[in-house]
Parts: C-alpha cells; structure tokens; sequence
C-alpha cells in the first residue's frame, strides 16, 4: 500500500497545481449536499474535481467517487429525479440496519463506546469489536447486499487516474486504513469499507480483513493531505465531534495541524437553509433532495470567494 504520511512545509510549493479536496461523511444528506456544493460551484465556474488529491471518508467516499467518474451537473440531476423515497427508510444512508433499533439507538450505543475509550485507538478497537458481533449469516448477507448498493451507486466502479484517497479502519485490530488505486482493493470494496457504520450494520470483508467506517480514524481526516498548499474541507456535520477533544480527532485539531505545516486551509459547513433540509435525520433517504437544493444554493453563493482561493 502507497505511504500516505505526506511530508511537511519543505515539500509544499507555491504552485497551483497543489490542491487537496477533503469530503467528510454526514449519511444520505450529507451525501447529497456535497454533491449539491459541488454542483453549484462547479456551474459557477468552479470545478473542485480539478483537486490533485480527493480524500473521502464515510459518506464522502461515495461523494469522491461519484465525482471523479461522472459530471457533477449529471449526479445533482440524478437526486433530483429520484423517486421518493419514504421518510425513515435507511440507516447507514441506503438500508435498514441489520441491527434494528433506530438511529438514536445506535448512536447511544456508541457514545457509550466512546465514553468508556481510554483514547481514540481504544475506542477504534472497541467499535470494531462491537461490529464483529453479528453472527456469519447476517454478514453474508449484508456483504453482498452492500457490495451491490455501493456499486450501483457508482458511475465508475474503476479508481480513478488522479489520486483519490478512501478511509477506513481495521475492525479487528482498530489501525486506520486508506486505500487508493495502488491498495489492490476494488474501488467499490474501498468505499464499502468507508461507509460500513460499525453499529447498525456489519463490517465489511475484503479478503480476510473486515473494515468499518472511515470516520472512526479521525473524523474528517483532513490531515491525510498534509503537504499540499490549498486544503478546502466540506463537513456535512460542520467539524462536531463527538470524540473528547483531548483525543485530537475533531477538525479543529487537523487543521491546525495544516496550518502550521504551510497549507492554506479553507472550510465549507451546511448554512442555515442547509441544515434545515438535514432535519433530524441524515440518515434519512426523504433529505436528500432538499439537502442537494440547499447545497446547491450555497455553492453558487460562495463561488466567488472560493475561486480567489481555489486559484
């Protein structure tokens, strides 16, 4: 697997050309709403695809390689002409969890995890133990079930030519995983990875290794494009963290960490229209449309002062 401990301020140049995208999870909404940014930026003369380096985790990992293998104008159409889905139809931003409970359950269940962690490698092992719960038949199930879902989510189930990063964590061990082009991992089984919750669902299986949700490494994993000038971060959940901020995960800490490196680093959040189309749920399938409407707006609103520092 390719080195991704990037080097610091000396290998930083003054060019362009230098550009990371980083696109965090946030379910069925988030989702949508960054491809609705994108879509909206992108028609406003803005096309962040032109980044040299596209880290997904979670929900941004189906977000990065929707992006990278079609135009953006085409997937904001797609939700836009999706049938309705009912409301409180998925967990995990497709399906109902094999787990059942609600999503409140589920995140109880994990806050607790993460209050009884002694730091954030602890609480990575422990949530990954918690999702190798489920007995072999469920998980065969889930396994293909979600394999399916994903890819038919994809319009290109190949890597694509520019360096796109996935995140991932090892349910049994807790180490933190990225996969990229050269990881020998499919990129449908790397985003499954990414986007396989670790509490209503199973883990993921490739090969003999099992994964679970990206997010656990270090939430927006903004830090993976250390060395790269301009660093622009979309977080459908705003930078919240739900991890103890002595731990370092939360955003806040990534981007200082940049900042002190020599990149430049810019934020983009759900305002407040955004975050209204989120509702309760993002989760939630119904949020979809209107997240990617709100996206949308705010991504034309903000082309301006994006482009200046984009270019």
């Amino acid at each position: 697997m390719k080195d991704h401990s990037f080097s610091p301020s000396p290998f930083i140049s003054a060019t362009a050309s230098d550009r990371a995208l980083v696109l965090h999870g946030g379910g069925a909404a988030g989702n949508a709403w960054e491809i609705g940014i994108i879509t909206g930026l992108y028609e406003a003369g803005l096309d962040l695809r032109q980044a040299d380096l596209i880290i997904g985790t979670s929900a941004g990992a189906t977000a990065a390689a929707q992006i990278t293998g079609a135009n953006p104008a085409t997937l904001f159409t797609q939700i836009l002409e999706a049938a309705p889905p009912q409301a409180n139809s998925a967990v995990g931003g497709i399906v109902r969890s094999p787990r059942g409970g609600t999503v409140n359950d589920h995140l109880a269940r994990t806050n607790k995890i993460i209050a009884d962690s002694l730091n954030a490698a602890d609480m990575r092992r422990r949530i990954g133990a918690a999702a190798l719960e489920f007995d072999d038949d469920v998980e065969n199930t889930w396994q293909s079930r979600w394999h399916d879902i994903v890819a038919a989510r994809l319009p290109s189930q190949q890597w694509p030519e520019q360096e796109v990063l996935i995140t991932a964590v090892d349910a049994h061990t807790g180490e933190p995983m990225v996969f990229d082009k050269f990881s020998g991992v499919s990129l449908v089984d790397a985003v499954a990875a990414s986007t396989s919750s670790g509490f209503g669902s199973p883990p993921y299986r490739i090969g003999k290794n099992k994964y679970i949700d990206g997010g656990y490494r270090r939430n927006e994993n903004a830090d993976l494009a250390e060395g790269f000038l301009r660093v622009l971060v979309l977080s459908p959940l705003g930078g919240r963290t739900r991890h103890p901020l002595e731990w370092g995960t939360q955003l806040a800490a990534q981007i200082a960490e940049l900042r002190a490196a020599g990149s430049q680093v810019e934020t983009l959040f759900p305002d407040a229209d955004s975050r209204t189309a989120f509702g309760g749920n993002l989760m939630d399938l119904s949020t979809r449309l209107p997240a990617a409407r709100a996206g949308y707006t705010q991504g034309q609103a903000l082309a301006g002062v994006l482009t200046n520092f984009w270019h």
